[in-house]
């Protein structure tokens, strides 16, 4: 491993752990944290529309990379309609499972795996799919089976049953069509 890349990893976890020190809240759900958030509305309506929201206000620990109401403006109008049917919950269920990590994977742990990969690092997803995870400059960059990619946004959102981190795209557990 470079020292240049573990240079950038005390950095970022210095700036990640200033400034995400404040939002923490040991006391708040995942799922509460997002009725809360105001930046995950449509999270937030995909949770209650598959019935998954019980779960993540639950005591099972769970790390969510959260797409933020820009990542899913990302998708057609059309195809999120689609989705919140209540016929097409078990799909919906697959892609918010795509998106969650059992146990609690903070931003330290995932550059402690990218430093054991040599700069690459992969998780499986509650959904049963492989998120690999890689750098970009000081960025952690996700990329899913079908090469698409999404940006951590800000990491670290701790909660009393997980871990959120926003990222700026929305994964699906199959191509788009």
């Amino acid at each position: 491993m470079k020292p240049q890349f573990i240079v950038h990893i005390f950095l970022i976890l210095l700036v990640v752990g200033i400034s995400n020190a404040q939002d923490n809240d040991f006391k708040k759900t995942i799922y509460t944290s997002t009725v809360e958030s105001g930046n995950h509305t449509t999270l937030l309506s995909a949770m209650d529309a598959s019935e998954i929201s019980p779960i993540l206000d639950g005591d099972v620990t769970f790390t969510i990379f959260a797409p933020s109401d820009k990542a899913f403006n990302k998708l057609s109008g059309d195809r999120m309609k689609e989705l919140l049917k209540p016929e097409n919950k078990k799909e919906l269920q697959e892609v918010l499972t795509y998106h969650m990590v059992a146990g609690n994977l903070s931003a330290s742990k995932i550059f402690r795996a990218l430093d054991r990969g040599k700069g690459t690092a992969t998780f499986t997803t509650v959904q049963g799919k492989k998120i690999k995870a890689t750098m970009d400059g000081l960025a952690i960059i996700l990329s899913d089976e079908f090469g698409n990619k999404a940006k951590i946004t800000a990491a670290d959102r701790d909660q009393c049953n997980g871990i959120m981190h926003v990222i700026d795209s929305v994964f699906m557990p199959e191509p788009l069509k």
